[in-house]
């Protein structure tokens, strides 16, 4: 085979590869702080600290390489945006994993970052197509599916979800927000930073470091350095390189992947409701990134 063909063939496949290692790593996210949070026994604000940390030594330690110390600046109201928006999603995610499956959790989760930067498109005024609006409507019905009266003895706990929906706004806004950041993985790791230490006081404010087993740490230390912070460093290698309304449907797959991991990991059985939410949902955020013709 020609080195050329060979090459235009190669180069596809890696990014593909690349990119469906992201999504891995962005739907274990809610399988890892299930397995600490519910499984572990560990505290949630335990849980969001040591995944802050931890994730961001790694980020740290990448922006140094890239920019050097010199290069670890942000403007202030950017940078105070985005570690109170991190905060809050870190927040209601870490306890809500703790009382929701991870799929349904995953699947809250990207339904409400698609409704908050709809709304985020409303106040700025932003050129909104009807595809947009079919699908913010369609994402909604799909969570208001997921809070249908439990039938056949599947019930999803509402503090769960509501919480979950919050870490949904905290992530939406802080996706916005990061449209400002001239150097994404920069401000993600003084992001990190930054809410590890409000993570810390949250922390020491509940008061529960030390619960549940010893084994806890591992999912808790995958989740931040690996599956968030380098999962993370990898994505904006990854996005440059592809359109963006392929990196948007590229996403569609994290809420079906988690429950995939949640069924083969942690025996939970994703019901009829959620598939029928998840095609909600999914659809809704699919149609939303088509042109208007």
């Amino acid at each position: 085979m020609d080195n050329r063909v060979f090459r235009r063939f190669l180069v596809p496949m890696r990014l593909f590869a690349l990119t469906a290692l992201v999504m891995i790593a962005f739907a274990a996210n809610s399988v890892l702080n299930r397995m600490a949070v519910h499984d572990a026994g560990w505290g949630p604000a335990a849980t969001g600290f040591v995944r802050l940390a931890s994730g961001a030594l790694v980020l740290l330690a990448l922006a140094i390489r890239a920019k050097g110390t010199a290069g670890l600046r942000l403007p202030p109201a950017i940078l105070g945006a985005g570690v109170a928006t991190l905060s809050l999603y870190i927040f209601g995610f870490s306890i809500a994993s703790g009382l929701i499956d991870a799929g349904v959790g995953a699947l809250t989760l990207f339904a409400m970052v698609q409704i908050t930067m709809f709304a985020g498109a409303l106040w700025t005024r932003e050129a909104i197509s009807l595809w947009r609006w079919i699908g913010a409507g369609l994402a909604f019905a799909g969570l208001a599916v997921l809070l249908l009266p439990a039938s056949g003895g599947t019930h999803i706990d509402p503090r769960g979800f509501a919480l979950m929906a919050l870490a949904g706004v905290g992530w939406g806004l802080y996706s916005l927000n990061g449209r400002r950041a001239g150097a994404p993985l920069v401000a993600t790791a003084l992001n990190f930073a930054l809410a590890a230490a409000l993570a810390l006081i949250w922390m020491l404010g509940a008061d529960d470091w030390g619960k549940g087993a010893s084994w806890g740490w591992a999912p808790a230390l995958l989740s931040g350095a690996v599956t968030s912070g380098m999962g993370y460093a990898l994505w904006y290698r990854v996005l440059p390189q592809i359109p963006a309304s392929l990196a948007a449907i590229a996403q569609l797959s994290v809420p079906l992947i988690a429950a995939l991991g949640g069924a083969l990991l942690l025996a939970e059985i994703p019901s009829a409701r959620f598939w029928l939410a998840a095609t909600l949902v999914i659809g809704g955020i699919a149609l939303s990134l088509r042109r208007a013709p």
